[in-house]
């Protein structure tokens, strides 16, 4: 379970700094072919099956973006450091996304509304993931998605969000729930992995 302490050790990192060697993870920079085809892949499942706008929250370097854009859809990205936005707009170079500079857990959108909102391993960070939820969901449309890849990690002092939480937090706000367990699919992760990740996609 996350506190207060571990969301303020989040905050606090100077994301700027982090943008030149965030890629070197697999699961990051999406560099592996095998890793990159398997984030597709499920991208695939989880996103409309036709050409869709799609809200990127915490986008970082671009890379799910990308695969996104790649499956035609259209996608917008919001992150709070401009490092990190640089090289999403080099990493989707020629394609027509907008990166937006500013928070994830108020996005500023305007009144636009999406047909998915995807993040990953963002909310678990945010303080009061219940209200954000429910920002959230005013930014979808009338049978819009949650994508959200989330999870629980390290075993001396776990930080994130069980699985169990975030369907509780969803069920007011959502129609359907359905819960995909991440952590035996270890090319996800460039590794083998032992903690609890998962993706939640909720129909609203």
């Amino acid at each position: 379970m996350t506190n207060d302490s571990d969301r303020t050790v989040v905050a606090s990192v100077d994301w700027d700094a982090q943008a030149a060697t965030f890629d070197a993870e697999p699961d990051h920079g999406l560099g592996a072919p095998e890793v990159r085809a398997a984030w597709a892949e499920r991208l695939a499942a989880w996103l409309p099956a036709r050409p869709a706008d799609i809200l990127d929250l915490g986008c970082g370097t671009g890379s799910l973006s990308l695969l996104a854009a790649e499956q035609g859809h259209r996608v917008t990205g919001v992150d709070n450091s401009p490092a990190m936005l640089e090289r999403a707009r080099v990493k989707l170079a020629g394609r027509d996304p907008v990166f937006l500079l500013g928070d994830a857990a108020v996005p500023p959108v305007g009144e636009q509304l999406f047909d998915t909102v995807l993040v990953r391993h963002v909310l678990w960070a945010l303080p009061d993931p219940a209200r954000v939820l429910r920002h959230w969901r005013g930014l979808l449309r009338p049978g819009g998605r949650f994508v959200l890849v989330e999870g629980v990690w390290g075993a001396v002092a776990p930080v994130g969000i069980p699985a169990g939480r975030l369907t509780a937090l969803l069920a007011p706000l959502a129609a359907d729930v359905r819960v995909e367990r991440l952590s035996e699919a270890a090319v996800l992760w460039g590794k083998e992995v032992d903690d609890e990740r998962y993706a939640v996609v909720a129909t609203v």
